[in-house]
């Protein structure tokens, strides 16, 4: 016979209400209560039914998250940081995976009202997004994004913080001659870890900038090191603004004899799956997914409960993870 709440109640000895308002997460059940209701409902197996509960709780437990692709570990890492936070709360995560966002919102359920909130991850064009979003009044926060807006909410990475570090790390390892290959526009990372590649230049006194407008892709990093190989080019170490960029880059050395870091020291950007699998692993920044997903969670559930008095930019900062493709430079090497 199938378990009712009326079972957990006479259970744990409480109210069908208090029960109830435990199941549906009001925050005025004390936690005592909560314990003894929660050890019931383990006890009987018991499982309330998701759309009498949404119903209930005037919502649908389902948070949309739109995202261009899932061809890259970091969003992949972002995605199942959304997903198992939502899944504590008691939200279930509806992915949209479409370059086009605003096709999303036209044929998938965010259209139709069936989700309680959005996040979009790594947007272009978001003010046009943005704009729609507000009118719907539908709660939303931005992860990743291009432009800082003090009245929108969302989660960024400090990547000033990590074009700085990773060109400070070449520097302390003693290379003067370093070349950034920066990543395409209109991504916000792009322009700040270039920009903190020109602090650190600039700061050490080295004025000789080496800038190569690239792409997030193998491809581009392997045509750049192609360009430099044919012209008798070389820096001494490169950072590159992304792992992908690297791995390119690296490939390309390989082939004309090089040895990184030997010849050429590198470091890259994200810690993709395969930084650590490629030999020689890679020296990379670390962006911090699992907080990243997190931090956007907690901010959109304090706004579709009310709780939020303000819109808030988080940053969060990345981590230099140092592996073999960068190593000192010796003078006249």
């Amino acid at each position: 016979m199938k378990v009712s709440i009326f079972d957990v109640a006479k259970k744990c000895g409480l109210s069908v209400v208090t029960v109830s308002r435990v199941i549906n997460q009001a925050g005025t059940v004390r936690e005592s209560n909560r314990q003894r209701v929660l050890q019931a409902m383990q006890e009987l197996d018991y499982h309330p039914n998701a759309a009498a509960r949404s119903l209930a709780r005037g919502k649908t437990g389902v948070i949309g998250l739109a995202i261009a692709t899932l061809n890259d570990s970091f969003f992949d890492a972002v995605v199942k940081s959304v997903n198992e936070r939502l899944a504590a709360k008691g939200y279930f995560l509806a992915l949209s995976i479409s370059n086009d966002v605003f096709s999303s919102f036209e044929k998938s359920l965010f259209q139709e009202d069936r989700v309680d909130g959005l996040m979009m991850l790594s947007p272009t064009n978001e003010e046009a997004y943005v704009k729609e979003l507000q009118k719907k009044k539908m709660p939303f926060v931005l992860l990743d994004n291009q432009h800082i807006d003090e009245q929108i909410s969302s989660v960024i990475v400090d990547n000033f913080k990590g074009g700085y570090e990773a060109t400070r790390h070449l520097i302390e390892l003693g290379h003067t001659e370093i070349a950034h290959i920066r990543g395409p526009e209109p991504f916000l990372s792009s322009s700040e870890r270039e920009r903190g590649y020109r602090h650190a230049m600039q700061e050490a006194g080295l004025t000789k900038l080496w800038i190569e407008q690239g792409q997030f892709a193998i491809s581009s990093g392997y045509d750049i090191a192609q360009r430099w190989i044919q012209d008798g080019l070389r820096p001494s170490a490169v950072f590159a603004a992304d792992d992908y960029i690297a791995f390119g880059l690296m490939n390309a050395l390989n082939q004309a004899g090089l040895q990184v870091p030997q010849d050429m020291s590198v470091i890259g950007f994200d810690d993709q799956i395969f930084a650590a699998e490629f030999r020689p692993q890679l020296t990379t920044v670390r962006q911090p997914a699992d907080k990243l997903g997190q931090a956007a969670v907690e901010e959109l559930l304090r706004h579709i409960d009310g709780q939020a008095e303000r819109h808030l930019t988080m940053k969060l900062d990345p981590v230099i993870v140092i592996r073999e493709t960068t190593a000192r430079h010796e003078a006249g090497s």
